[in-house]
């Protein structure tokens, strides 16, 4: 008996649920053997479903609640098995013309906000024309470790896009927070930021680590990094960030896992795969 299911699973993650189900009903025209059974509406989602289902094509929303698209797939590239194949990555997008090129510049697909039934029949001829590829021969199959890489070396550049760099940002140096003020009880204690160890999210704080202390602050890293210098404070995973100059040593072991030793401190920090290169000998 000739097996009918589908072999190339899907995940959509888009917030507004008429544009997910009109999403969801073109690709079911343009590619009626796609299995679309994961649609969820929120970044957290879009991490949990994908790590339990461990889909070929990820339909990523670029802004929506809990983690953007680009966050999602930053965490997704640290977590993801490393003998599985890692999704194609479509973004749905409302970026402007220029934001658009630049993503056209990687070569991660994406799809405009309203979605185009002939812009995205040219997404899914792109994504079927690349599983077509590697069906044939057992040789022909993606490499998993490859395949990651060539997704982490996008998602440097995606993040550059998201998240410009100190000169780009036209904030001098000499602006940047020079004083983190985290409330302790009934007190307010001052840390000048070049103290300061290494930063570390939580929920919804941040940890501030320094020689002598841990302290709470109640931000997020995006809103945080943009006031940070980023010649020294490094984000090295997607909930850390450490002051180089804190850095003792970097030590990558057998599998390529970078971990780094601290001065004035015990603690370890692991640097996840996509922001490794930053650890490469000089």
């Amino acid at each position: 008996m000739i097996n009918q299911q589908p072999t190339i699973k899907a995940l959509i993650a888009e917030d507004e649920p008429i544009l997910a189900l009109t999403l969801q009903r073109m690709l079911g025209r343009l590619w009626p053997e796609l299995d679309l059974s994961n649609v969820v509406e929120n970044g957290i989602e879009a991490v949990h479903t994908a790590l339990d289902r461990l889909p070929d094509v990820l339909f990523l929303d670029i802004k929506m609640p809990g983690k953007t698209g680009l966050e999602v797939a930053q965490e997704l590239a640290e977590e993801w098995p490393a003998e599985q194949p890692f999704p194609m990555i479509v973004y749905v997008t409302a970026y402007d013309e220029f934001a658009i090129k630049a993503f056209e510049t990687c070569a991660v697909d994406y799809v405009l906000k309203p979605v185009s039934e002939e812009r995205l029949q040219k997404t899914v001829r792109r994504l079927q024309s690349h599983f077509q590829a590697r069906v044939p021969n057992t040789s022909d199959q993606r490499n998993p470790e490859s395949e990651l890489e060539r997704v982490i070396a996008q998602l440097r550049e995606l993040h550059q896009i998201a998240h410009p760099q100190t000169g780009a940002q036209n904030i001098p140096v000499a602006e940047k927070l020079a004083v983190i003020r985290a409330a302790v009880g009934n007190n307010i204690r001052l840390i000048p930021v070049e103290e300061v160890i290494y930063f570390e999210a939580t929920d919804k704080y941040i940890n501030v680590v320094t020689a002598e202390h841990s302290s709470l602050i109640r931000s997020s890293l995006r809103e945080l990094l943009p006031q940070l210098d980023s010649s020294l404070f490094w984000q090295i995973h997607r909930s850390t960030v450490v002051n180089v100059k804190r850095v003792k040593m970097a030590h990558k072991d057998e599998a390529g896992k970078i971990t780094l030793t601290l001065k004035n401190s015990e603690d370890k920090l692991t640097v996840s795969r996509v922001y490794a290169h930053l650890f490469k000998q000089m």
